[in-house]
């Protein structure tokens, strides 16, 4: 971790959540927050911290309520849900990241789960472009064959059964990544096995999705060879939104001259070349 990097505490709703803000250096292009992926620790986004603070960015990245770092009690006694995590600590991270930069433009890149509060809010007027990375409604049908296994297992054989005995998905003792709340990985469930995804929670715990209202710049990306949320998915979730209101890309590994990018590593060191497209510093 670089040494000009801040440990910041950010107060969500019922929750302390655990932050790093990593400044930008030289002229100043934009501050970002980094909403993460599913099971996916702040400090994996480490490396594209690093690179965008170079590139004038300043990147804040955290961890939802009782996970990594925000993890204040056992995860048997949690009752955080995916809802959480979306309309609350999403929101927290981005109006702390307005405290911390008063001043310029604000991004917000989501990564997979990251992106999905983009149609349940409103966003700070400084908000001037919001960048989504394998984001996509995302049915068991949707994924390939040869990882269809996993999935089917994941969400129908060890996935409930070991979450029913455990309290919670321990997920490192069977070997599907990393421990979450129970409320999380039911809820994730339910949204992944039918075709209404995050619908079947709207007037419960979501409200009603608005993908018509204005505001900012939307990119919504996808990676050719992402098998967790394949095109399809992604392409399912920018269709949702107004015509001409969120601009749709598919990334291939070909065009950045590397063997793959896939659905978490894209934003790790492997994938790096793809990273000025992602962000539109290109030029």
């Amino acid at each position: 971790m670089s040494d000009r990097t801040q440990r910041i505490e950010i107060e969500a709703e019922g929750a302390r959540l655990a932050g790093r803000y990593m400044p930008p250096e030289g002229d100043v292009r934009a501050n970002l927050v980094l909403h993460g992926a599913t099971g996916v620790p702040q400090r994996f986004y480490r490396s594209f911290a690093d690179w965008a603070s170079g590139q004038g960015i300043g990147v804040l990245t955290y961890d939802y309520r009782d996970f990594g770092e925000s993890l204040h009690r056992r995860l048997k006694h949690s009752d955080t849900t995916f809802a959480d995590w979306i309309l609350r600590d999403q929101a927290a991270a981005e109006a702390a990241l307005a405290d911390i930069a008063p001043d310029g433009p604000l991004w917000i890149l989501g990564h997979s789960l990251g992106g999905f509060g983009t149609a349940f809010r409103d966003y700070d007027p400084r908000v001037e472009r919001i960048v989504t990375v394998g984001t996509g409604r995302v049915h068991v049908t949707d994924h390939p064959w040869s990882y269809r296994p996993l999935v089917m297992a994941f969400w129908f054989g060890i996935g409930p059964l070991a979450t029913t005995i455990a309290g919670y998905l321990p997920g490192r003792r069977i070997l599907f990544g990393a421990d979450l709340p129970a409320g999380v990985y039911w809820q994730w469930r339910r949204w992944c096995v039918r075709r209404e995804f995050f619908y079947s929670d709207v007037g419960r715990s979501l409200p009603e999705p608005d993908f018509a209202r204005s505001g900012p710049e939307i990119r919504l990306f996808t990676m050719s060879d992402d098998v967790v949320a394949p095109p399809v998915s992604v392409r399912r979730f920018a269709d949702a939104f107004a015509p001409g209101r969120a601009a749709y890309r598919e990334l291939k590994p070909k065009e950045f001259g590397i063997p793959a990018l896939r659905h978490i590593e894209v934003l790790s060191r492997l994938g790096a070349p793809a990273w000025p497209a992602l962000l539109g510093v290109e030029d």
